[in-house]
Order: structure tokens, then C-alpha cells, then sequence
């Protein structure tokens, strides 16, 4: 991956986990909403499509990669598909991803302190 597309498709990264965590609260809180539909967040095939389509990406291009959709899991007698057993496990997993990401960044960042600094 180019340099120049790291941060930025860490940051899209970042707004997708960010939005997944928040859609993930809301189904969660709407567990007992007759007819509620759970939805979910997808960005990373979309985000991997653009980055490996184009090695001179404009980098402000991938923000459109987040999108959000109504899941398909079977809903129950009431009409609300939202699995909590799903959702706890969406969000740990999720709260592992952010954290890489962070580190990931702050990584980055260091290597571009230690540059800096040497100079």
C-alpha cells in the first residue's frame, strides 16, 4: 500500500468501527422493540476494493466505503431479529479492531516523530 494512503484508510477504518460500535449500542437497546430490525455496518471489503484497485488512489475517495444495511437474521415471534449473543461478540471483537487501529496510528506516528527528530 502506498505511504501516503496509510492514515487515511486507518482513519476510514476508524469512522467504520466507530459506526459499528453506535449501530451495535442501538440494536442492543432496541433488543426488546417489537419489529425492530438489527442493522449492521460493512467497510472492509469495500475499503480493501479501493485500495487495491487504484495504486494512485486520491485518499479523500475512501470515505464512502462505510455503509450501513438491515441484517436477515431470522426474527423472532415479535418481529425483532436483534441476537444479543451476536452484538456482545460484534462489539469485542470490534473493540479489539479499534485498538489495533489506534496502535497501528500511533505507530505510524512514531516513526514519524523518530524521522523528525533525527533531522
Amino acid at each position: 500500500m502506498d505511504d501516503r494512503l496509510v492514515i487515511p484508510a486507518v482513519d476510514v477504518a476508524l469512522d467504520g468501527l466507530q459506526q459499528r460500535l453506535r449501530i451495535s449500542a442501538d440494536n442492543v437497546a432496541n433488543i426488546q422493540t417489537p419489529g425492530y430490525r438489527a442493522r449492521s455496518v460493512e467497510f472492509e471489503s469495500a475499503l480493501d476494493a479501493a485500495l487495491g484497485s487504484n495504486p494512485y488512489l486520491d485518499p479523500s475517495s475512501l470515505s464512502g466505503t462505510i455503509s450501513q444495511a438491515w441484517t436477515d437474521d431470522p426474527a423472532r415471534e415479535d418481529g425483532n431479529n436483534v441476537s444479543l449473543e451476536r452484538e456482545t461478540l460484534l462489539q469485542q471483537k470490534t473493540n479489539l479492531q479499534y485498538s489495533l487501529a489506534v496502535r497501528a496510528v500511533d505507530g505510524r506516528m512514531g516513526v514519524i516523530r523518530d524521522v523528525l527528530r533525527s533531522s
